[in-house]
């Protein structure tokens, strides 16, 4: 207080054209009104003071300035996908060739009888998979047509791995009047296509002399010799 008294009597003694005040009282508000304004600068400037203090801790410290966006993260570059391996090429299974198979041909028939049913065998002798298409291609030289197929004995083509065998039922006879008599048979394989041939004529020797006629038949082959065989026993 006596300070904020000394310096209002000396700004109203410095002050031009003001008379000094001449009482006590009057003195005294002037020191007040001073005193007040010097409070309210103090706490303005204390706002300010704390406020740069807080910004300083906050760059200090690493924070985020005021009005400024983070930048957005770099792209990284696309790494080029692996180049996926080529799949391993399958080695495709061709039609079974005369070279790579061997035949043979058995009776069914009871011993001492004629021969009539026939049982047709094929083994793969080569070392490598093949397809036995259709079934045994079968014409006599001089023969209007060959052999026909049984149609209901219609299977799947065969795929025989080395060493497998497959099978085909052969009727040499249907009870026509007409027979040509043979130990003989010319037995071709056949392509995808019916009558296509994949191999020509090769002759399979047979138990004797077999008579044969127009009602001869043959299956298509299968893996399977009594289902083959069954579509001539009854017969």
């Amino acid at each position: 207080m006596p300070d904020d008294l000394s310096s209002v009597l000396r700004d109203l003694a410095d002050s031009a054209g003001s008379p000094a005040p001449t009482t006590g009282a009057e003195v005294r508000r002037r020191a007040v009104s001073r005193r007040r304004r010097r409070h309210t600068a103090l706490g303005g400037g204390t706002v300010v003071a704390a406020a740069a203090l807080v910004f300083g801790l906050n760059t200090a410290l690493g924070g985020p300035e005021p009005h400024q966006r983070p930048a957005p993260p770099a792209a990284s570059p696309t790494a080029p996908s692996p180049t996926a391996p080529s799949p391993t090429a399958t080695t495709a299974v061709v039609a079974c060739a005369a070279d790579g198979v061997a035949f043979s041909a058995t009776s069914q028939d009871e011993e001492g009888k004629s021969v009539r049913h026939l049982l047709l065998t094929v083994t793969n002798t080569g070392n490598k998979r093949c397809h036995l298409y259709q079934y045994p291609y079968l014409k006599f030289a001089g023969a209007r047509s060959p052999i026909a197929v049984i149609k209901d004995s219609e299977d799947a083509p065969v795929t025989l791995a080395p060493g497998e065998k497959a099978y085909a039922a052969l009727l040499a006879t249907g009870g026509r009047m007409d027979t040509y008599d043979t130990d003989i048979l010319p037995l071709s394989l056949q392509g995808p296509d019916p009558g296509s041939k994949a191999s020509e004529p090769l002759n399979i020797d047979l138990p004797g002399q077999v008579p044969f006629d127009d009602g001869a038949r043959v299956t298509y082959w299968t893996t399977a010799s009594g289902l083959a065989l069954r579509f001539i026993m009854t017969s």
